[in-house]
């Protein structure tokens, strides 16, 4: 997770093995020719089944719902300890706690932490470093063009300190017999702690890794048997966009399917992956609106009124009027922009994570309303 509104191991945790390899199809600057490069053999998964111990961990979140956002005293203060470059335009930041003797809440892969960044902004970030290390966190964030929080993150120095709120899970790595992973750019931070995991834990799995070019793509020396038959890299340059029908080609029904990167490969592997098979995803940007209706707004009980058209928000028509509006994920799951409801049937689209409960609220960003329906909304 990316946390850029603007663009925008379970078990026993332990550090993968060191995997010996020969230089394969990597080495070779022409495609290979199917996706998998099997020009010299059938493909196989690169690991045998083994056991996984799965188990969602009770989320942790300190976070209450309402707007505006939860105080800053309920922060949890980190420092930035360590910043590193792993792309040139990617910010990869150690947080250890601001205070001695503090031990950090226990995250599995998945998880997210709010950052809370200079005049209160928040944006969620995916956890990508050890489960196993509760004594500091990492995220790593990917700069965009005028974004906000990306921007304000990447002003960041170490000796720096900020708030965190989490961890949460919008995004939970479950057991399965079979996994195949997909990462697309900065869709890796989610991801590699759930290869990882699979890895440790001799779990049978396939893992695609694309990007426009391998300087544009983050932790590739970090990957748990790049160059065996399980983990692929895949920069757009060398090897073309993935083609889902190959991604796809030895899904069986056990197969649960991850999946983080840019709206149309979520989209396209969505629509082709069978019912059957559990399917995961997390992407960067606001999900399209989906049977989308115009319907109305009301401001408090004797404000404006206002029209939300068919493929807009209830948050992108209110901070028309109130910029400033509070307002994070846009996806549905931070509750940062849920406002009382006053009145009105509305079609909650939201997922609340982290215990707390939606009662009497509204979120801005994805709920909506009937056709000509007027909510009429806490503001």
């Amino acid at each position: 997770m990316t946390g850029e509104p603007d663009q925008d191991g379970p078990g026993r945790s332990e550090r993968p093995r060191e995997v010996k390899h020969s230089a394969g199809f990597y080495a070779n600057p022409r495609p290979p020719v199917s996706l998998y490069g099997r020009q010299r053999r059938p493909d196989r998964f690169m690991l045998g089944l083994g056991k996984l111990a799965a188990r969602i961990e009770p989320l942790t979140s300190r976070w209450r719902p309402g707007h505006p956002p939860p105080a800053p005293a309920g922060d949890l203060p980190v420092r930035v300890a360590r910043v590193e470059r792993p792309a040139p335009d990617v910010a990869a930041m150690t947080l250890l706690p601001a205070h001695p003797g503090v031990v950090l809440p226990y995250w599995q892969p998945g998880h997210h932490v709010d950052v809370v960044l200079s005049g209160g902004v928040v944006r969620q970030y995916s956890l990508c470093g050890d489960p196993a290390d509760r004594s500091g966190y990492r995220i790593a964030v990917r700069r965009i063009e005028g974004g906000v929080g990306s921007g304000l993150v990447h002003e960041l120095a170490e000796g720096d300190v900020i708030g965190l709120r989490g961890p949460r899970n919008a995004f939970p790595f479950a057991r399965a017999q079979r996994y195949l992973f997909v990462a697309g750019g900065i869709g890796i931070t989610p991801i590699l702690p759930m290869v990882r995991a699979a890895h440790a834990a001799d779990r049978e799995f396939t893992f695609v890794y694309t990007g426009r070019d391998r300087k544009s793509m983050p932790f590739r020396g970090e990957l748990p048997g790049v160059g065996g038959e399980g983990v692929f890299v895949r920069p757009d340059d060398e090897y073309g966009p993935p083609d889902v029908e190959e991604l796809l080609a030895d899904l069986t029904p056990e197969t649960a399917v991850y999946v983080c990167g840019p709206a149309p490969l979520i989209n396209a592997l969505r629509t082709r992956v069978p019912a059957e098979n559990p399917f995961f995803s997390e992407r960067f940007s606001p999900p399209p609106i989906v049977d989308g209706r115009r319907f109305e707004v009301q401001l408090g009980r004797s404000g404006p009124v206002l029209t939300v058209p068919e493929d807009e928000s209830a948050l992108d028509v209110v901070r028309r009027v109130r910029p400033e509006t509070a307002y994070s994920c846009r996806q549905g799951f931070c509750g940062t922009c849920r406002v009382g409801l006053l009145s009105g049937e509305p079609d909650n689209r939201d997922r609340p994570t982290g215990g707390s409960p939606r009662g009497a609220e509204f979120a801005l960003c994805v709920s909506r309303a009937e056709e000509d329906e007027r909510l009429v909304l806490d503001l």
